[in-house]
């Protein structure tokens, strides 16, 4: 087996334990659960198969659906990171991303930060909308997306920066 199948199906096994067994479960502020599991978008081979990533997004979002009781939420806002994921890589790191050779390694910080951060911004967006389900209640929406998005922000950036490969 491809040691980059192999390392994904770990990082998938991991990050689903993570969110279902620890962040499911620490409720700061009574009520800011951050969703760690998004930062497997970043982490998922920019060139692999688009066809096995939406399955996987989905199979993602659907186990942490099974063990969160939240009725296929996770599974559909994680759909839609999985489908926009080119088009926010294009948006950050521009015409650079096209090229065969393109990793985050040669990337700026920045860039990065911006790339999580509009993955984690739409996530939420969709998540938090679909559960709330109403438009007279924007705001609290907006609360939700940006006091968890902010808390799921800092724990992604330190996981991508305590997980990945150290920079040369």
């Amino acid at each position: 087996m491809n040691s980059t199948v192999l390392l994904n199906i770990v990082r998938f096994v991991l990050l689903v334990l993570a969110q279902v067994l620890i962040f499911n479960t620490l409720g700061f502020l009574d009520s800011i659960n951050p969703m760690v599991y998004v930062i497997f978008f970043y982490w998922y081979p920019i060139k692999g198969n688009r066809a096995i990533f939406m399955l996987t997004a989905f199979l993602l979002g659907f186990i942490i659906d099974i063990f969160s009781d939240t009725l296929a939420l996770h599974a559909i806002a994680s759909l839609t990171i999985a489908y926009a994921r080119p088009v926010i890589m294009r948006f950050c790191f521009g015409v650079n991303y096209e090229f065969q050779n393109f990793s985050f390694k040669n990337t700026t910080k920045v860039q990065r930060v911006t790339f999580l951060a509009l993955v984690v911004l739409l996530h939420h967006t969709v998540f938090f909308s679909l559960e709330i389900l109403s438009f007279s209640h924007v705001l609290l929406i907006l609360k939700k997306v940006f006091s968890i998005g902010i808390v799921t922000l800092v724990f992604c950036v330190l996981f991508s920066s305590l997980f990945s490969p150290a920079r040369e």
